[in-house]
C-alpha cells in the first residue's frame, strides 16, 4: 500500500467515523460505500442486499473460485467520548467497534484489485449491515442477490483490544460463542400498596430468578460445555409508592461455545422461569432477541490465513480457544469455507463498545495486506492492469 493510498483510506475512515448509522439504518453509509466501489473500478456493484448491504465484484472473466472478503456497516447506540477532530457528529451514536476501520481495509483491497485483477475466478467484497443485532448476515444470505455472488471461500476480521497492535490471533474450529438475549416478562395483578394480598406480585419470582438464572453459567474453560448467563436488565412495577407491582421484566444473555449447548441452556433457563411463575401464580412470556449462532472457522480457510500472515510478516498465533463475544459471520460458513481472524488493536487500547474506543489507523495496511495475500493464495498470481 502506497503512502498516498494509506492517507486516502485514513481520511475516508475518519469521514465514516463522523456519521455512524445503527443496525438496519445504514442507508447513507451503504450509498457511500457503493460510490467508493464504483470509483475503484468494480465490475459490478450490488446494493440493497439483505437490507442496506452492498457487494463489489471484481471479475477476472475466467472460470475459477469466488473469494469473498466481508466487513460490517453498522455503528452502535453509544455516546462517544472523544477529543478527536473526526469524532461522531451524531448524538448517541458512534463507530465504537471499529466497523469504520474494517470498511476501509476492505476498500483497500478494492484499491489493489482495481490495478491487479486475478487471473481466474472473481473477488467479491461484502459490506454487511446489522451485524450488531445478529440479523444482518442471515438477511444477507437470504437475499436472492446473494446467489449471484455466493463465494467458495470467505474471509473476515475483527480488531481486538488487548492483543498487541498488528498481531493476529486465529482460532481453529469455534471462533466466537453463540449467544442470545432472553427476555422474560412475568405477569400478575396490581393492587393498592396498602393491600398487596389482593394482587399477584412478581417480586418474589423475580428475586428468585435473578440468582437462579445467573447460576446456570459456569464461566469455566472455553470448551463444548461452556455456558455463561448474564443478567443485563430488570424492571419491576412502576416508580410509585402506592401500587404493588403486577408486572416484571428480566433480561438475560445466554452464551455458549457450541450451538448444542445453547439449546440445552435455553431449556434449563425456560424450566426455571416456568417453575417460578407456577409457584407464584404468575403468567409469563419468553422471547429472544440478538440471536447469534456459534461462529466456526473452516480448517482450509484457517490454513490460508495463517500462510497469509506469514507472507506479510504479521505475527500470528493459532489457538483452539474462541472469543466469548459473538459474531454473525458464522452464517456465511454454512455456504463457504470461511474463517475470521483477530487483529490486535493494542494491549492497553480501550475495549470494544467502550465510549472512548477508536479504531487504530495503523491497522489499515495490515488488514488489507492479509486479505490480499489470502485472495492470491486461492486465485493465484495477479494480472496488473
Amino acid at each position: 500500500m502506497t503512502p498516498d493510498t494509506r492517507a486516502q483510506l485514513t481520511r475516508l475512515r475518519h469521514e465514516l467515523h463522523q456519521s455512524p448509522e445503527l443496525s438496519g439504518q445504514e442507508e447513507l453509509t451503504a450509498a457511500r460505500i457503493a460510490d467508493e466501489l464504483r470509483a475503484r473500478g468494480a465490475d459490478q456493484v450490488l446494493t440493497g442486499v439483505g437490507g442496506h448491504g452492498v457487494a463489489g465484484v471484481f471479475d477476472s472473466g475466467q472460470a475459477g473460485p469466488t473469494v469473498a472478503i466481508r466487513c460490517e456497516l453498522d455503528g452502535l447506540p453509544i455516546q462517544e467520548q472523544s477529543e478527536a477532530a473526526y469524532a461522531s457528529r451524531i448524538s448517541g451514536k458512534g463507530h465504537l467497534c471499529g466497523h469504520d476501520g474494517h470498511m476501509v481495509m476492505v476498500l483497500g483491497v478494492a484499491d489493489h484489485l482495481n490495478q491487479n485483477r486475478p487471473l481466474q475466478g472473481r473477488v467479491v467484497l461484502i459490506f454487511q449491515p446489522a451485524e450488531e443485532t445478529g440479523r444482518g448476515a442471515i438477511a444477507y444470505r437470504a437475499d436472492p442477490k446473494f446467489s449471484e455472488i455466493a463465494p467458495d471461500y470467505l474471509f473476515s476480521l475483527h480488531n481486538l483490544p488487548g492483543l498487541a497492535l498488528g498481531d493476529v490471533l486465529l482460532c481453529e474450529g469455534p471462533a466466537n460463542c453463540a449467544s442470545r438475549g432472553m427476555k422474560v416478562v412475568l405477569k400478575g395483578k396490581t393492587s393498592h400498596a396498602a393491600a398487596p394480598q389482593d394482587g399477584v406480585s412478581p417480586a418474589a419470582a423475580l428475586a428468585a430468578l435473578m440468582p437462579q438464572l445467573a447460576g446456570l453459567g459456569s464461566d469455566s474453560s472455553l470448551d463444548a460445555d461452556f455456558a455463561l448467563t448474564t443478567v443485563t436488565h430488570v424492571n419491576l412495577g412502576e416508580p410509585t409508592f402506592g401500587v404493588a407491582p403486577g408486572r416484571a421484566e428480566l433480561w438475560v444473555t445466554l452464551r455458549t461455545v457450541a450451538d448444542a449447548r445453547m439449546q440445552s441452556l435455553i431449556e434449563e433457563a425456560e424450566a426455571l422461569v416456568a417453575q417460578a411463575a407456577l409457584h407464584q401464580g404468575l403468567r409469563y412470556e419468553i422471547t429472544y432477541e440478538d440471536v447469534f449462532e456459534a461462529c466456526v472457522n473452516a480448517s482450509d480457510a484457517v490454513d490460508i490465513l495463517s500462510r497469509s500472515c506469514s507472507e506479510t510478516d504479521v505475527p500470528c498465533e493459532v489457538t483452539a480457544y474462541p472469543q466469548k463475544f459473538s459474531e454473525d459471520f458464522g452464517q456465511f460458513g454454512k455456504d463457504a469455507k470461511a474463517a475470521m481472524f483477530w487483529l490486535g488493536s493494542g494491549v492497553g487500547h480501550p475495549q470494544l463498545h467502550n465510549p472512548d474506543y477508536d479504531f487504530p489507523d495503523a491497522l489499515i495496511p495490515v488488514g488489507t495486506g492479509i486479505f490480499v495475500a489470502a485472495i492470491q493464495q486461492v486465485l493465484g498470481p495477479i494480472n496488473p492492469r
